[in-house]
């Protein structure tokens, strides 16, 4: 139970983390643009899909929690928030490119096209998800930083921020948060050696820069820029919600896992099995899977059933879906359920 607890608070910790600063930077490149960067992305669908499914094609939940990030400040439709999903495998694509790597790159080659086919075909039926309305630039941003670089204080909701996000920043470095993942770590280290693009070690990384990069915003940025589109933007209307979410549902899924061996459900039934793979796969959590992609490896379960789970599920990339639009979480999942289903019965047929 303490394990699970542990766990369950390091990964709400960690999701909450990497998409809040990644909506950092977004206000960021929205502001010093003048709104203009964000601009041509919302008047082209196809691009928009075209992106996402890029994002949702990167190993892990990175691209994924930046398009969440996008979808729910407005600026990509719900089609491309499908296309990411679908695209994207979660932590199960790094141990699918260390365990069968040349069909594991056909497979994510199929996932990509079924994503920008579906997420065109929802845009034309769905309508676009206003979400947040607060990203706007107001005319203290248009100021000459000469003229208002004065107002900068260290009042206690910057400097609250800037701990939070040093503090961060160390126990990514640390490695502290890295917990759970030896599936997916330890086998890439096996394969590979070490340290390589295949490993989430890039990610932490990665986000360890980019987190660097918010501190020196926290540091220089002025007044109002910090308090009204830091604080009361990120922090109080999206970073609360996004932590408490998270944190529930990987408890709960935790405590659900260690009473049901789901692995003990599995039979040779092809139909059955692609229900199944689907069906889990709308478990917004990077492990159930990984039943599939073991048995996918061993030869236990053909092509149709992995490819069925891997379509349905995103891994953590939806997590942060939860706290800001239950209702599109639950329409997003059922289309690619459906849609895994489909492929998954399309795919035995064919073969």
């Amino acid at each position: 139970m303490i394990g699970i607890l542990t766990e369950s608070l390091a990964t709400a910790i960690l999701v909450t983390g990497l998409v809040v600063i990644m909506m950092m930077l977004i206000e960021v490149f929205n502001v010093r643009s003048d709104g203009r960067m964000f601009r041509g992305l919302h008047e082209h669908r196809v691009g928009q899909v075209l992106l996402s499914a890029l994002l949702g094609a990167i190993p892990g939940c990175m691209g994924g929690f930046a398009s969440v990030s996008l979808y729910t400040h407005g600026l990509i439709s719900f089609g491309a928030l499908i296309a990411m999903m679908i695209a994207s495998s979660g932590d199960e694509a790094f141990v699918m490119l260390a365990m069968f790597p040349g069909k594991s790159a056909l497979i994510f080659l199929i996932l990509f096209v079924v994503a920008v086919v579906t997420g065109l075909l929802a845009d034309l039926f769905h309508g676009r998800y206003e979400g947040c309305r607060s990203m706007n630039v107001h005319d203290e941003d248009r100021e000459p930083v000469h003229e208002h670089s004065h107002t900068r204080h260290f009042g206690r909701k910057r400097l609250l921020m800037l701990y939070c996000v040093m503090m961060f920043l160390c126990v990514l470095l640390k490695g502290w948060l890295d917990v759970g993942d030896s599936e997916v770590t330890g086998l890439e280290t096996e394969v590979t050696g070490g340290f390589g693009l295949l490993s989430e070690e890039w990610m932490y990384w990665l986000f360890a820069a980019l987190s660097m990069c918010v501190t020196g915003v926290l540091l220089f940025g002025s007044d109002h820029f910090v308090e009204v589109h830091l604080w009361e933007h990120i922090v109080v209307r999206h970073l609360i919600a996004i932590f408490i979410w998270t944190f529930g549902t990987v408890l709960l899924l935790g405590l659900l896992m260690s009473q049901f061996d789901i692995a003990s459900w599995i039979s040779d039934n092809t139909l059955p099995m692609i229900l199944l793979a689907a069906a889990v796969g709308v478990i917004p959590e990077s492990g159930p899977h990984l039943i599939f992609v073991s048995l996918y490896a061993a030869g236990v379960v053909p092509l149709p059933v992995l490819m069925a789970n891997c379509i349905s599920q995103d891994g953590h990339a939806s997590l942060p879906l939860l706290a800001e639009s239950r209702g599109s979480f639950l329409k997003a999942k059922l289309i690619n359920a459906g849609v895994g289903v489909g492929i998954g019965l399309l795919m035995t047929l064919v073969c």
